[in-house]
């Protein structure tokens, strides 16, 4: 097992002599392997739990105790052993949290401190949930344990590659860039989670190959669905359904395998995000569900709104919840769709919870280390907090404007040949001339109300039932001119052009 930076810090801590230290992490196995491996024989380590208590605690005792007794005679069986000569031990107390609340325990647990501190030993407790009582603040390390690292993951499947290599059942169709992926699609994964979870791809197809990724990123959508605040968004969408934007496609396609140990090796640090501001209906929320799909990353649409609850520092604690889960399975896509009414400028009417709110949002998006890939999409410049244009936290930020007419033409081509029709039976030339000033939607919405119109009289679309189309609908460019035109301004010079 290699050590971690985590793992060093236990040992740290462990050879300082810290009384009690309490790990966050969901993996008991995974962090009791590693304690025993960092003393490396050097001290005992015996593990308590309230239904597996220290051997030989109180054999005598027949009748049943509770949790709370249980968990009384553990540390008294601990104070016991270290008034024993030359006691060197890791005492490991699982989901000892709950039982802080007793007064005697409480107290119980600083007369163990006491006491350890002038001996060789530790208490360790390990438990998913952070739950310290204020009278041993003082007393206790915390560490959050990391999930398993890329590399961990590769040994995981590594150890299951080879195990079933030689099955005649199975065919393993592993090349370096397959195997990578696999692996990056598995991290924010337990490493129970990411066994079992390439098991269930060979039970699934007896071929582990490509496309098991899907299976992968599948598993991932438990974890989101638990979080309440972020959904997992299946993207079917790719950049060949979007017309234009040709320079916002380059732009993301080098960044596409920079999350791979290859981009680590070559010094290149993760992508932070992007801030697609734009007019409506111009393919910013679409482009943002192609990023998941071309990525092979999984795409999460995080809805601000629904971290704000009715108490006092619910909605902060929602925040911080919400992006744990994203970065608990990343690398990922992090959507935050119309982000000028997510983070608009408060005036302080909600006591000063959504400046709050924004706040934390920013530290994180600043400090962030997870390969967390932000798009932001938005229409409005007004409303966006300017300390959220600063460069450092998003990498860029692209204008995506009404499409010019080569643009136009391909959208044609995609919605005609998305409802099955031969878009050269079409004159896409005086389609995309006479659709000036049309959004990617607008024009979307001509192909389908067209198709309406011939479906009712009973024949095949053409062109003559788009260009009428067209001429009935007003677009967006006539409606809101002014506000377009001053987008365009603002963006000439603080943003870099779609296309």
């Amino acid at each position: 097992m290699e050590p971690n930076e985590k793992d060093r810090e236990i040992d740290v801590l462990i050879r300082a002599r810290y009384p009690l230290i309490y790990i966050v992490s969901h993996e008991e196995a995974r962090v009791e392997d590693a304690i025993v491996h960092i003393v490396g024989g050097q001290r005992s380590v015996q593990s308590w739990s309230a239904t597996e208590p220290f051997q030989n605690l109180d054999p005598d005792r027949k009748i049943p105790l509770d949790g709370a007794s249980q968990a009384l005679d553990a540390l008294g069986y601990i104070l016991r052993k270290l008034r024993e000569d030359n006691t060197r031990a890791v005492f490991i107390l699982r989901d000892f949290e709950p039982y802080f609340s007793s007064p005697v325990i409480e107290r119980r647990l600083r007369d163990v401190a006491h006491a350890l501190k002038r001996s060789y030993s530790t208490v360790v407790f390990i438990s998913p949930a952070l739950s310290i009582p204020p009278h041993l603040e003082k007393e206790i390390a915390v560490v959050d344990y990391p999930l398993p690292a890329p590399h961990d993951i590769a040994g995981i499947l590594d150890d299951l590659v080879a195990r079933v290599q030689n099955s005649s059942d199975v065919r393993i169709a592993l090349d370096e860039t397959t195997r990578e992926s696999l692996v990056k699609a598995a991290q924010g994964l337990t490493a129970d989670e990411a066994t079992n979870v390439f098991a269930k791809a060979l039970v699934l197809s007896p071929n582990l190959d490509a496309l098991d990724i899907g299976v992968v990123l599948g598993e991932k959508k438990q974890i989101i669905r638990k979080s309440g605040m972020l959904e997992f968004y299946e993207a079917q969408e790719h950049f060949s359904d979007i017309g234009g934007l040709e320079e916002l496609k380059s732009w993301l396609a080098k960044r596409s395998a920079a999350f791979g140990a290859s981009a680590r090796d070559f010094g290149l640090p993760s992508p932070r995000g992007v801030l697609l501001l734009g007019v409506p209906g111009c393919g910013k929320s679409l482009t943002a569900k192609a990023i998941g799909a071309a990525w092979k990353l999984p795409l999460l649409r995080f809805d601000v709104g629904s971290v704000f609850g009715k108490y006092v520092g619910e909605s902060e604690a929602n925040l911080r919840r919400a992006l744990r889960a994203a970065e608990a399975v990343a690398p990922c896509v992090l959507w935050i769709d119309e982000m000028e009414k997510a983070f608009a400028v408060s005036r302080g009417e909600d006591g000063g919870t959504s400046l709050r709110i924004f706040g934390a949002f920013l530290s994180w998006l600043q400090d962030k280390r997870a390969p967390v890939f932000v798009v932001g999409t938005a229409n409005s410049v007004d409303q966006l907090p300017p300390e959220l244009l600063r460069r450092g936290r998003l990498d860029e930020i692209f204008f995506v404007d009404l499409p010019a007419e080569p643009e136009r033409r391909a959208i044609f081509e995609i919605h005609l040949r998305r409802r099955g029709r031969q878009s050269e039976k079409f004159d896409l030339e005086k389609l995309a001339a006479q659709s000036d000033g049309f959004s990617g939607a607008e024009i979307e919405q001509a192909v389908v109300a067209a198709l309406y119109d011939a479906f009712d009289a009973n024949r095949d679309v053409s062109s003559d039932d788009i260009l009428h189309t067209l001429q009935t609908l007003v677009p967006l460019s006539r409606t809101m001119s002014e506000e377009i035109s001053a987008l365009r301004d603002w963006a000439s010079t603080r943003a870099r052009r779609a296309s």
